[in-house]
């Protein structure tokens, strides 16, 4: 290899951010980042402790201090620090219902400050996407919610606390996530919306992320037909307008690129390759590969490809080594902030903001020690198999409750009301934890049937709250985290005295 492509490599491994198993970094990772590797995003499954995390980046720094790590650390339903257990925080949604500027700020900063000392460089938070459907199947309570003045107002509460602790913030997904019906994981969505509707709405929040200085801005893989056919990640008029209209100047980042609106329907790692060749024509800075592939031989693939585009022309080298810096500066941005300035984490702020979002409609009373029902739906892509349910808050508080983990092959009123009776004389009362409710018919017919029996069930919503399906009590939670549901359990114990909403 001549210097000349060794020094085009450098700069193709410069935009890509990869994943790999396992809680040590393996040694491709090691020698593609002293290769030149823009860094690393990590994942649960990279993640034992914090303690484990400082060691895994310091790890990656010894071959190149200016690596950077990435990671999906929403707080709230979307986790990695604390995938094996759930957020001790809780998400956009329930601060947004808050509505507190202080105490967003207050819980972003936490987090950072808890991100810092594992050694990450960037967060892929916070989402400034609006809720604007109930039809939307990915986004939900990772929102601050659907209007776009007062999201704006949070998200640049968000940026400011999280960069306090010197970890670049990334607002996402650019232009607006909130009004699909599609998640992007599984398919491409088309935002039926001018690029006027959206300067009125989705922008907002993202305007006002630039405005409080974030570092980077995630695109969405949405097609926005006035842009034209392709989505926002490739498509150059969706930078154009980020980075002329809005003024961004930081570093525009892809979403995971094996996500199926972008791969295709089998997730093919060529497909993908490719488009972070056409991302990268478009003018995004940093390639975040996959949630999925693993191995090292993609990360050769993509390199490759973006390698022989500038060769043939395709690309030019100049706009490659603008991504390249770009990526670069990001591996530098601990130095803006200082860790000592911000509060520690502590699940206390976590379970203060988690109480302060709860929503309580009619009387939700128990009159005995109850069965908990956790109806169990598809968890999405981006939260995983992070753990959800009522029942296992509500037992570390009432040790005497049943539980039930209930999915949709399951879903049997009679049954329930059967185990609700046992042996005894007096039935349990009845808890129903539920997450959407609203976009699953079977789980309203299923709450509908346990009411016809036992009108005193009492229904916890963890998502964005729909309809109430006639229940006489009902607490809305605004989130699925272990903090929102610990918030709730302590509720229902009688360990919380709060008003109606």
């Amino acid at each position: 290899m001549t210097t000349v492509d060794s020094q085009l490599r450098r700069l193709a491994l410069g935009v890509l951010l990869p994943t790999f198993d396992g809680t040590t970094a393996p040694d491709w990772i090691l020698d593609s980042v002293s290769a030149g590797l823009g860094g690393v995003c990590l994942f649960g499954r990279n993640v034992e402790n914090d303690e484990q995390v400082a060691k895994l980046t310091a790890q990656l720094r010894e071959r190149r201090p200016d690596v950077v790590v990435s990671i999906d650390e929403e707080g709230g339903d979307v986790t990695r620090l604390d995938y094996w257990r759930g957020s001790c925080t809780p998400g956009n949604y329930a601060l947004g219902v808050v509505d507190d500027l202080m105490l967003t700020t207050e819980v972003a900063a936490a987090l950072g400050a808890r991100l810092a000392r594992c050694g990450i460089t960037l967060d892929f938070a916070p989402s400034a996407d609006l809720t604007l459907t109930l039809d939307d199947p990915v986004i939900g309570v990772r929102s601050f919610g659907a209007d776009p003045a007062r999201t704006a107002k949070h998200v640049q509460a968000y940026v400011q606390g999280m960069q306090a602790a010197g970890i670049a913030a990334c607002a996402k997904h650019f232009p607006g996530h909130g009004a699909s019906t599609v998640d992007s994981h599984e398919g491409l969505p088309t935002l039926e919306r001018s690029e006027q509707e959206l300067r009125a709405t989705e922008f907002l929040p993202f305007m006002a992320a630039v405005e409080a200085g974030v570092r980077a801005v995630m695109t969405g893989h949405l097609v926005v037909p006035e842009w034209g056919p392709e989505p926002a990640t490739l498509n150059p008029r969706a930078i154009q307008v980020l980075r002329e209209d809005l003024g961004f100047t930081g570093a525009v980042i892809t979403d995971a690129m094996d996500m199926k609106a972008i791969s295709g329907a089998e997730s093919a790692q060529h497909a993908s390759a490719s488009g972070a060749v056409r991302a990268l024509q478009a003018g995004v800075d940093g390639i975040c590969m996959s949630g999925e592939w693993t191995e090292p031989g993609v990360v050769d693939l993509f390199a490759d490809t973006i390698v022989a585009a500038v060769q043939a022309g395709v690309l030019p080298e100049r706009r490659l080594a603008e991504a390249a810096g770009r990526m670069t500066e990001l591996g530098s941005l601990r130095q803006v902030g200082s860790v000592g300035t911000v509060k520690s984490s502590d699940s206390d702020l976590g379970l203060l903001a988690a109480t302060r979002a709860l929503h309580i409609d009619g009387e939700p009373l128990l009159n005995g020690s109850p069965l908990v029902v956790d109806v169990m739906v598809p968890p999405t892509m981006a939260i995983g198999q992070v753990p959800w349910g009522l029942g296992g808050p509500m037992a570390e508080l009432v040790p005497d409750i049943d539980q039930v983990i209930i999915h949709e092959d399951e879903a049997d009123a009679s049954a329930i009301l059967t185990r609700a009776q046992g042996n005894g004389a007096q039935r349990r009362p009845l808890v129903v934890a539920t997450r959407d409710a609203h976009r699953y018919p079977w789980v309203g017919r299923l709450i509908k049937d346990l009411l016809a029996v036992e009108p005193g069930l009492v229904h916890v919503e963890t998502g964005v709250p729909g309809p109430n399906l006639g229940t006489a009590g009902r607490i809305n939670t605004h989130g699925g985290s272990y903090a929102c549901l610990r918030a709730a359990a302590q509720l229902l114990a009688g360990h919380l005295k709060t008003g109606k909403a």
